[in-house]
C-alpha cells in the first residue's frame, strides 16, 4: 500500500494554511469493477483519498475542486467558520471511517459553495462505494438514491459530457442506480433508452452493461412472478 500512496504539500485557499494531502498513484492493478463503475484495486482503495480536508480550518472538497474556489465563496466559508472550530486532521493514510467523514464534510460544504448537480452526484456515488466496501447496506442505499436524483437532474440541466461520462453513460448510470435502489420499472425506462439508442453500437461497453442490467431486472421480475425467463 505504501508504494501506491504519496504525499503532496498544498495550501488551503480558505485559511492559507499548508497541509499534506495523500494521493494515489494512477497505475493500480484493477481487480474488478461493479456495474455502477465502482472499481476495486489491489492493495488500496483510491476512493478513500478523493476528498481533501484542510486540518487547520476544516474546509473539504474533492481533489479536483479544492483549488477552484472563488473569492466570494472563500468569504462565505470564512464567515461560517469564524464562529466554529471545525479542525479535523484526515491527513495521511485513512481508515474507512475517516474516508466516510471526508465525504460527509465535502457534501456539507456543497451547501455553502454551490456546485453542479453532477459533481455533487459524484460525491454521493463514491461515498456509496465506500459504504459498499464496509457492507453498510442501508447507508449505501440512501446515498445512491441521492446520487441517482442528482445525475437525473444533471441529465436535464447540464451540458454533456459530464467529466468522463458521455450522455449515454449517464443515462445508463441513472438506470443502474434505479435498479440498485429497488425501482426496477424506472430503471427499465432508462436502460431501454440506452439499449435502443444508435450510440449503443458506438459505445459498445455501455450498451452491453445496459443489456445485462435490463436482463437482470427481467429475470428478477420473472422469478417474483414464478415464471421462467429465456435469455436473449
Amino acid at each position: 500500500m505504501a508504494e501506491a500512496l504519496y504525499s503532496l504539500e498544498k495550501e488551503c485557499a480558505v485559511c492559507e494554511g499548508n497541509f499534506s494531502v495523500t494521493c494515489v498513484r494512477s497505475r493500480l492493478a484493477l481487480i474488478k469493477q461493479d456495474s455502477d463503475f465502482c472499481a476495486y484495486y489491489h492493495g488500496v482503495n483510491p476512493y478513500y483519498y478523493t476528498v481533501w480536508v484542510c486540518p487547520h480550518c476544516g474546509y473539504a472538497a474533492r481533489d479536483t475542486d479544492f483549488p477552484e474556489i472563488s473569492e466570494p465563496m472563500i468569504v462565505k466559508i470564512k464567515a461560517f467558520l469564524s464562529k466554529r472550530n471545525v479542525k479535523i486532521n484526515l491527513c495521511g493514510n485513512r481508515t474507512r471511517e475517516q474516508a466516510i467523514m471526508s465525504y460527509q464534510l465535502a457534501i456539507f460544504y456543497s451547501g455553502i459553495v454551490p456546485m453542479p448537480a453532477s459533481k455533487l452526484a459524484g460525491l454521493y456515488l463514491r461515498l456509496g462505494w465506500v459504504y459498499r466496501e464496509g457492507e453498510l447496506v442501508d447507508d449505501e442505499h440512501n446515498v445512491l438514491v441521492k446520487a441517482r436524483e442528482l445525475y437525473e437532474k444533471a441529465l436535464e440541466k447540464e451540458r454533456m459530457p459530464l467529466a468522463n461520462l458521455s450522455e449515454l453513460a449517464v443515462m445508463y448510470l441513472v438506470g443502474e442506480l434505479f435498479r440498485r435502489t429497488g425501482e426496477e420499472d424506472r430503471a427499465m425506462l432508462y436502460l431501454s433508452k440506452v439499449v435502443s439508442s444508435p450510440l449503443a453500437k458506438v459505445e459498445k461497453r455501455i450498451g452491453d452493461l445496459a443489456r445485462a442490467s435490463w436482463q437482470q431486472i427481467r429475470e428478477s421480475k420473472a422469478k417474483a412472478a414464478g415464471e421462467e425467463v429465456v435469455s436473449k
